[in-house]
């Protein structure tokens, strides 16, 4: 056993974009690629600087089991194991901890992560007697701490084991200076599995900012991230660029955020660092719909912003006002008009299934959604992540059970006048209305650029119709 090997895990699950509020499979959805694990490749870094030695799998990208894992952990001994624990996975991944505990015992110091643990990590610890500590917080800094061999009761943040005790320590702030972040360790992973979808070209994360002020139904950013947007420094943001063209030759990225464009400055001055270094690159951003600035919109096109995703989610008025959209339908179309104008690609989100949804209402969304006749979109099922105003609702209106199986997709709970199956019914014939449509395979028939681009729509379509 090596004291200062940390072995950082994407457990054997279902393959999972477990970037903390997202917690969406891969498999079922059509459009979304695989992400890099940058949260582990950020407590990578944490590790190396507190003198650790750190490794970092994605078990679940790489299909891979769970004896695969015992083999690995037998290999390599580590003192500390890290998984990222989603809440739709949440039996299956622990079962990666309980596996390390089982072959090591007290050698091994086993620690589970994710947005789970910011509101369940006692319960959870409770029922699984083989983790030693929950990160219920923020990890970076919690996770410095516990390498630095700081007193657990000390540790802000956490779940941890005392004799046959769980005691939580007080939370901890969040983290108001980002800059102070190592770059994640992007030399641990092969980055040419992680590429976008239509070109096949590397693509990196880069998360520029946390926070949200504005707490959706259903969404986890404001109960994770709080409400107060904390902002990377446009200079560190272009530090990390810098590093990834030339250290990995990696030039497109995502723009990993809660809130992108909140602070059109702040957008505004890392446009015009990047134009000004010259380094040819390409990103995506998430965007408000509600903010259609062309002037910060020219200045995302000239800097390399290729497409922003948007959370329209409905194209019902009442079912935005009941989700707490704070926005209307004519701002979404004024901001889709400004984006399209700029020559700026558009990903559209939609949610159907949320209570107070209707056949009426998930109609009207499938007709805003043609109308607004973005180049993607992802129709979700309505998922009930553990922290969200949504959660709390189904455990106060007896919606019954929930049910993680395939969030996002099937969904995890029924509506006030839908049962899970009619929600699901709606989700297929939005899709298939969307996607079907004459107009739009003509569109998209003429917009591709490469055979690599061609083949990934082929794909998506059948996936389409054999899935939908």
């Amino acid at each position: 056993m090596d004291k200062k090997k940390v072995y950082l895990i994407y457990p054997p699950s279902p393959v999972m974009n477990r970037e903390e509020r997202c917690q969406q499979p891969t498999d079922d959805l059509i459009v979304i690629p695989p992400l890099p694990p940058s949260d582990l490749l950020y407590l990578a870094s944490i590790c190396r600087q507190k003198g650790f030695e750190p490794y970092v799998k994605d078990y679940s990208f790489f299909k891979q089991s769970l004896d695969d894992l015992k083999n690995d952990l037998l290999k390599i001994e580590p003192k500390y194991v890290v998984a990222n624990v989603a809440t739709p996975t949440l039996k299956s991944d622990l079962q990666s901890l309980k596996i390390a505990k089982d072959l090591f015992g007290d050698k091994v110091v086993t620690v589970a992560k994710g947005a789970h643990f910011l509101f369940l990590a006692k319960e959870t610890m409770q029922a699984n007697e083989f983790i030693d500590i929950a990160i219920c917080s923020e990890c970076e800094l919690t996770f410095a701490e516990i390498l630095d061999g700081v007193a657990l009761s000390d540790v802000k943040g956490i779940c941890y084991r005392h004799d046959s005790d769980i005691i939580q320590t007080m939370q901890r702030p969040f983290n108001d200076n980002l800059d102070e972040l190592p770059y994640p360790a992007r030399d641990l992973i092969d980055n040419s599995l992680y590429v976008r979808p239509d070109n096949g070209k590397m693509q990196a994360v880069i998360k520029v900012s946390r926070g949200c002020p504005y707490n959706c139904f259903f969404c986890l950013a404001t109960p994770l991230n709080g409400r107060i947007v904390r902002r990377r420094s446009a200079e560190n943001i272009l530090g990390e660029i810098r590093e990834c063209v030339e250290k990995y030759n990696i030039r497109n990225f995502i723009f990993w955020s809660d809130i992108f464009n909140l602070d059109k400055e702040w957008v505004r001055e890392l446009c015009r660092k990047i134009i000004d270094s010259k380094l040819k690159i390409t990103f995506s951003a998430n965007t408000r719909a509600d903010s259609a600035d062309v002037e910060t919109i020219k200045l995302m096109k000239k800097a390399g912003c290729r497409l922003v995703s948007i959370g329209i989610e409905s194209g019902s008025q009442y079912m935005l006002d009941k989700m707490g959209k704070k926005i209307t339908l004519s701002q979404i179309k004024n901001t889709i008009r400004a984006f399209k104008k700029c020559g700026i690609q558009i990903y559209a989100y939609y949610v159907v299934g949320l209570p107070w949804e209707t056949k009426e209402t998930a109609l009207e969304t499938l007709e805003f959604a043609k109308s607004l006749n973005t180049e993607y979109v992802s129709f979700y099922t309505a998922a009930a992540l553990v922290g969200t105003r949504f959660y709390d609702y189904v455990e106060n209106n007896s919606l019954g059970e929930l049910n993680y199986e395939r969030p996002y997709y099937y969904p995890s709970v029924k509506a006030h006048n839908l049962d899970l199956d009619e929600i699901f019914e709606l989700h297929k014939s939005l899709v298939k209305g969307y996607y079907l449509r004459p107009v739009y395979i003509l569109k998209m028939l003429f917009s591709i650029r490469s055979f690599t681009q061609l083949k990934n729509y082929i794909k998506a379509g059948l996936r389409i119709l054999n899935r939908h």
